[in-house]
């Protein structure tokens, strides 16, 4: 009889997984289809970033308006967005020949977009086709000089010729100037008048980093995306996960080897059947342990925008799932932004979603795309409360970010939106079994500028143990190379593009230190994303910049925090400045040497703007020392998301310690979620303090050494020390270029 129970048992087990597995394919085979019907509505030609079939409407429309001058334009510029620059620049050559004698303002704006056109077609067939280490990287120097010069010195006699009538348009100043760097001519042959001198900024150095994601394959060329670094299967060493905003475009999974290679597992995985997806991040939204991954979708794109995010289980065997729709996440709004976390302190993992509402659907019958909030179930669904818990705002999202900082115990919200508000949600615990959230944006001090706003998070940047905010600004009405150009023109330029830093005044108010920290300069962040890398304790942060324009080359930013006060520019010397779109930035110790590398999606918002991504390799910057801990929840979420580190120690006699969060960073780009912490020259850390989330367990282990890695576990009195061998990434890579000391401008420089 009892045989028989046990296969019964047996057998209804049995059947509750198999359907779980059909339950799970379904779910899987659902979302790959239903991108594939979105895909096909988002291909219309009123849709800004679908230029295939604008191009066909072109072509089917061609001289109906009566103006085949618009029409050549319109074409021709459609043209640069499918990379298709040598028939753009046939058009307009044709173009400015029937407008010259007609149309003066005309014919310049026709030879500004020739100019440009040149000035792609140098890219492609250089930086794109011939692609190095050195490529776009600002300043342009050793093999990131052009051999095929073709293109940059069509694009200077353009220019020169439009700043002989326009001397005062700084825009085509700047590309003028980056064409001549191209060539390995700036500045000795800059034509004096036009010459920008301080292009770049050298004041403070450190040692170079190198871009190594060539020869570990890990060069992805695609369009704006996300990335994920992380341990997805548990043997130590972090994997890479990236996604593009496509619809077409696949995402890729990257196994690390442990021996200083990659493996490209994409299809393995079942990633490469899934597409889209401008931001990616890791959760653990089933509480296993194992690392699974959020997919956002339909950002910037208005009507068109209406796709779904993905929930994608990590099934501990190295593939994937995507669990969307049976979790209850599915829903259809235009976003890129969400923050995991535990809001109710119940030990799982909720999530909130920023989606996009443009002024343009607040009108009487637009659609209103208001901020989600789910709660977890604790079975693998979820609830959405976002109504009942006082968070359902409605605007022009593009960052969300959570962490407690007011440090009551409960996660808040900030969110960074496009139409000039700011709000900081505060969470005041549960209300009616759910969260409820209070807008304390006003008296905080967050609502006096109203700007918009992009890039944002909560980090402790001056180590006082409370969290401040960093939000940059994202309002422009013109290319970024404008504003670069006047930058360093010391031309004014308003606020536009500048960086707000938060600093926590500890009673719920905050005050904007950028100017006296020195953060007064222009970036137009995208993605971003912090970390220590010099190992001195200080959080650093590098910023992706751009926008859609092709004129916005500007340059990436790196920062270093100077002891919490200030932070400089050490872009130049790093050699990190690269000036192709930058989106999803995670800081991460890749190869395991103790220090933290860098890794950034690149590309634009249209097909012939993708760029290979790149991995900088961090050489050291100094002989700190720095401790790696991995922490895991039992009481609290397992990934201990929201968990607070304090690790105290001696410098130069004097006690100081180092406040860190686990989460994976900024609002773009998720790092890895173990903590990468910088000592400085300390050889003793007396203290490592956790403050586990949602148990509110505090552990606390005493004389530590240090450059190593550990995993501690909620509970345990016991640190486990884990043995990781550090990688060689550096084979056969092109030969560091140090950025040269500023070359001294002299009467040499050629005249127009």
């Amino acid at each position: 009889m009892k045989k028989l129970i046990y296969i019964v048992i047996s057998l209804v087990t049995f059947l509750a997984i198999l359907a779980a597995f059909h339950s799970r394919t379904n779910s899987q085979e659902q979302m790959v289809d239903l991108l594939k019907k979105i895909n096909h509505t988002f291909r219309d030609y009123r849709n800004d970033f679908s230029p295939e079939t604008q191009l066909a409407h072109i072509d089917s429309t061609m001289g109906q308006s009566g103006q085949i001058e618009v029409d050549m334009y319109v074409k021709a510029n459609t043209l640069l967005k499918l990379g298709e620059e040598e028939k753009a620049i046939v058009l307009l050559n044709g173009l400015i020949q029937k407008l010259k004698y007609s149309n003066p303002t005309a014919t310049q704006l026709a030879m500004g977009d020739l100019a440009l056109a040149y000035l792609r077609l140098g890219e492609q067939t250089n930086c794109v086709a011939k692609h190095s280490a050195e490529s776009c990287i600002l300043p342009i120097q050793g093999g990131g000089i052009h051999s095929n010069q073709t293109g940059s010195q069509k694009a200077i006699a353009l220019y020169e010729e439009i700043l002989k009538q326009s001397p005062d348009d700084i825009e085509a100043r700047w590309l003028l100037n980056l064409a001549y760097m191209t060539l390995g001519k700036y500045p000795q042959q800059v034509p004096k008048p036009w010459l920008i001198p301080n292009m770049v900024d050298t004041t403070t150095a450190i040692n170079p980093f190198q871009d190594v994601a060539k020869g570990l394959k890990l060069d992805v060329n695609n369009m704006a995306g996300g990335n994920i670094i992380e341990d997805f299967d548990h043997d130590g060493y972090l994997d890479v996960a990236l996604s593009a905003w496509g619809l077409d475009e696949p995402m890729h999974y990257f196994k690390n080897n442990a021996d200083g290679t990659f493996t490209d597992r994409s299809k393995e995985s079942g990633l490469q059947q899934l597409t889209g997806g401008l931001n990616i991040m890791q959760t653990d939204y089933n509480n296993d342990g194992f690392a699974d991954i959020f997919v956002l979708r339909g950002a910037w794109q208005g009507f068109f925008g209406n796709q779904p995010n993905s929930l994608l289980k990590n099934n501990g065997d190295g593939t994937f799932t995507d669990v969307t729709t049976i979790s209850g996440l599915l829903s259809f709004h235009p976003t890129q932004t969400a923050t995991w976390t535990d809001f109710n302190n119940d030990g799982w993992l909720d999530v909130f979603i920023g989606n996009e509402t443009a002024n343009t659907f607040r009108e009487p019958g637009g659609k209103l795309h208001p901020c989600e909030l789910y709660m977890n179930n604790q079975d693998g669904t979820f609830r959405e409360v976002a109504d009942l818990a006082n968070c359902n705002i409605i605007g022009y999202v593009k960052g969300v970010t959570s962490g407690d900082y007011n440090n009551d115990g409960w996660k808040d919200l900030f969110l960074s939106t496009m139409d000039g508000n700011r709000y900081l949600l505060k969470n005041k615990g549960l209300r009616n079994k759910e969260p409820h959230f209070e807008d304390v944006s006003a008296e905080a001090g967050l609502r006096d500028d109203t700007a918009n706003t992009f890039t944002t998070w909560f980090w402790d940047y001056d180590n006082d143990g409370w969290l401040d905010l960093f939000v940059c600004d994202y309002t422009f009405q013109k290319s970024l190379a404008y504003y670069e150009a006047a930058e360093a023109l010391k031309q004014p330029i308003g606020r536009n593009g500048t960086i707000y830093l938060y600093h926590n005044n500890h009673n719920g108010t905050f005050t904007n230190m950028s100017t006296s920290a020195n953060l007064q300069k222009t970036t137009f962040s995208m993605g971003g994303n912090f970390g220590d890398i010099n190992n001195d304790g200080f959080l650093d942060m590098y910023l992706g910049t751009g926008n859609p324009n092709y004129k916005s080359l500007v340059p990436n930013k790196l920062f270093l925090n100077q002891n919490g006060k200030t932070f400089a520019d050490v872009t130049t010397s790093a050699r990190v400045g690269h000036v192709q779109k930058g989106h999803g930035v995670a800081f991460a110790d890749l190869d395991n040497d103790g220090d933290q590398d860098v890794y950034i999606e690149m590309g634009g918002a249209y097909v012939g703007d993708s760029y290979a991504n790149a991995l900088y390799l961090n050489p050291g910057q100094s002989s700190n020392n720095w401790i790696c801990l991995n922490l895991h929840g039992t009481k609290t979420n397992r990934l201990a998301i929201g968990s607070r580190v304090k690790v105290t120690f001696r410098e130069n006699g004097v006690r100081r310690s180092v406040y860190r969060d686990v989460n994976s960073g900024g609002s773009f780009g998720a790092s890895p979620l173990r903590r990468e912490i910088g000592i400085g020259t300390a050889t003793l850390i007396d203290e490592v303090e956790v403050r586990w989330h949602g148990s509110k367990t505090i552990q606390v282990f005493r004389n530590i050494k240090p450059n190593q890695f550990l995993a501690i576990t909620e509970g345990s009195d016991k640190i486990e020390q884990v043995t990781l061998k550090a990688l060689n990434f550096n084979k056969e890579t092109a030969p560091v270029c140090r950025t040269p000391p500023p070359i001294a401008i002299t009467s040499a420089a050629r005249k127009p």
